[in-house]
Order: structure tokens, then C-alpha cells, then sequence
């Protein structure tokens, strides 16, 4: 991940992952970021990319989300390798698709109360990693 945490010098800073409050932390955004997308309208494009039910695409998040903010590798303990492009170049994913799944996540982010600073880090992030998805 690119987003960094600040802390004092000297001091170890703590992980994205501890300061979202470890797995449960992680879980609740990650549940909260499908509930919205199952919700809003305006994520309809993005749904559609998902299949009908969204379980296995929630643990799948929260197990790659735990490694990726710095918490356990549990992704990688189950699949391998994350290959996070070549396992969604089978779906259309363009401008369209990356931008609304950053607005959801956004307002996952923004509803789950994370600290100013720590989801505009976590939003950067996620944008590069975002587009870095688009294949058309």
C-alpha cells in the first residue's frame, strides 16, 4: 500500500490496519462498502460487475484489505499472490466502473467515521491502485 501513517519521530507509526482497529476494523468497512454498493443506485454499474451474492466477494476484500493496510497476509495465505490485474481483466473495468467504486468506498470510509487524514491517505491510495485496474 502507498498510504503511509504519521507519527512523531523516533516513534513507530502505527499501520492503516491497527488504525482502522485490526480485522473487525477492516470487516466493518469492508461490509459496509458491499451494503452500499447492493443499496445505491448510483453504484448499479459496479454491482453488476458482482455476482448475485456478494459473500465470497466480502471475504475476498477483507482477507486482501487485512494484508494490504499492513495487518496479516490472509489473502495470500489462502490464494497466492494477490494478481490483483489479471484476476479482474476478465470484467470491464474503465473509468466509469474505477470511479464509482472509489465513490463507494469513499462513502463506506466517510460513514464508518475514519479520521480526516487517514481516509484521504487510504483514498489516495486506493485510486492508484484503482485505476491501475482499468482495462478499457
Amino acid at each position: 500500500m502507498t498510504a503511509s501513517s504519521e507519527a512523531a519521530p523516533g516513534t513507530p507509526a502505527a499501520s492503516p490496519f491497527v488504525q482502522l482497529g485490526g480485522e473487525s476494523g477492516v470487516r466493518a468497512l469492508v461490509d459496509r462498502f458491499y451494503d452500499l454498493m447492493d443499496l445505491e443506485p448510483a453504484y448499479n454499474g459496479l454491482r453488476a460487475l458482482h455476482p448475485t451474492t456478494l459473500d465470497g466477494s466480502r471475504d475476498k476484500l477483507h482477507w486482501f484489505l487485512c494484508g494490504w493496510l499492513g495487518g496479516p497476509d490472509l489473502y495470500q495465505q489462502r490464494f497466492g499472490h494477490p494478481r490483483l490485474r489479471a484476476r479482474h481483466l476478465p470484467y470491464t473495468i474503465g473509468i466509469a466502473e474505477r470511479d464509482q467504486w472509489m465513490a463507494c468506498m469513499i462513502q463506506a470510509m466517510d460513514e464508518r467515521g475514519l479520521e480526516a487524514a487517514l481516509a484521504q491517505r487510504l483514498a489516495e491510495a486506493f485510486f492508484g491502485t484503482a485505476d491501475w485496474m482499468r482495462n478499457r
